[in-house]
């Protein structure tokens, strides 16, 4: 029992050492001072991911009448209306290429624009934020070790009592001499796991609870979303619009994925292939930051980690993955340095 017991120990330091040693790595080293975020943009991505940065977007559009809603669900542009920046640019290109005007599909592709997929981009760059699938190997790392010690306790017992029957003075019980260790190996594991899910960093942390003071007094709709999610938003004709189609992501997501599936089955010319961005490229860059999107307004609709629907990829997509956080997503892959090709949920 002693030499089983030694094992243990050995065992479950080690793992510690080893996950702890990859979760610091996986981590971007701070060097020099936090960098600032440059506008509300990405204030909206650090706290929701490009969910955040359409539906501040959104609000912005639908308060000024700029865009209005047609029926439930469904929105039209006002012949005339203007982008007055990059989000909302993509999302009339996106309603430009969705023809049955609904919200939630819209959403979506906007959502997959370069230009909203870009903002993750350069986040990452600067140390903001993580890539997506950078902590993923580490949170199943996590999740088993606390798995297996916590499966090792009743063991323990068991074996404790093996001993005392085989051996009436077996000294000092075997659970006893792996509790500790056991115990410590559940929490760091739990612990670390939960750590390697967080997509924002501490200096983007920093970054963001800087913009959110600099904008304290400012009570706007959009402002508040960007800042916040869609918890941040108070309007009830804009909570109604907008809360049904983040909960749609996933519905749009999987159905841009049927549609790349015929498209990708047939024989067709690229350019036949549609024109919507949604269309051609992945949902890479797509959970919740640090779940401040509220309702899922951040996520793809997914699961644990980043918020994404579909492995291998982003919300239903196919092609590259993200890891919401998942983001991105949950079940999605790594992730590459372009809005094309590249892949967020802090717990």
């Amino acid at each position: 029992m002693n030499l089983l017991a030694t094992a243990v120990w050995i065992a479950v330091i080690a793992s510690t050492v080893l996950l702890l040693r990859g979760l610091r790595r996986s981590r971007p080293a701070p060097g020099g001072p936090a960098p600032a975020l440059h506008d509300l943009s990405e204030a909206a991505f650090m706290a929701g991911g490009p969910g955040s940065v359409v539906d501040a977007a959104l609000v912005s559009l639908l308060g000024d009448q700029r865009m209005v809603a047609g029926g439930p669900g469904i929105v039209q542009v006002r012949p005339g209306a203007r982008a007055v920046d990059v989000a909302e640019r993509a999302v009339l290109q996106a309603y430009a290429n969705a023809p049955s005007g609904w919200l939630y599909q819209v959403r979506y592709a906007a959502m997959t624009d370069p230009a909203i997929q870009e903002i993750g981009d350069g986040l990452a760059g600067r140390g903001l934020i993580r890539p997506p699938g950078s902590g993923r190997r580490w949170w199943h790392w996590g999740v088993t070790q606390a798995a297996l010690c916590g499966a090792l306790l009743p063991v323990s017992l068991v074996l404790t009592f093996v001993g005392f029957a085989v051996e009436a003075d077996s000294g000092v019980p075997f659970l006893v001499k792996v509790f500790p260790v056991l115990i410590g190996g559940l929490v760091i594991g739990a612990v670390a796991a939960a750590r390697a899910k967080q997509r924002i960093t501490p200096a983007g942390r920093t970054a963001l609870r800087a913009m959110r003071s600099t904008h304290l007094t400012d009570q706007t709709p959009h402002v508040q979303t960007a800042l916040f999610g869609l918890r941040g938003l108070r309007d009830p004709y804009l909570r109604e619009q907008l809360l049904p189609a983040a909960r749609g992501t996933r519905l749009a997501a999987a159905q841009a994925g049927q549609h790349r599936s015929r498209s990708a089955g047939s024989h067709d010319s690229p350019s036949s292939w549609g024109s919507s961005s949604a269309d051609v490229l992945p949902v890479v860059w797509c959970a919740s930051v640090d779940g401040g999107s509220g309702g899922g307004s951040g996520g793809c609709g997914g699961s644990s980690g980043s918020g994404c629907g579909s492995s291998g990829s982003g919300c239903g997509s196919s092609g590259s993955g993200c890891g919401s956080s998942s983001s991105s997503c949950s079940s999605g892959g790594s992730s590459c340095g372009s809005s094309s090709s590249s892949c967020s949920s802090s717990s």
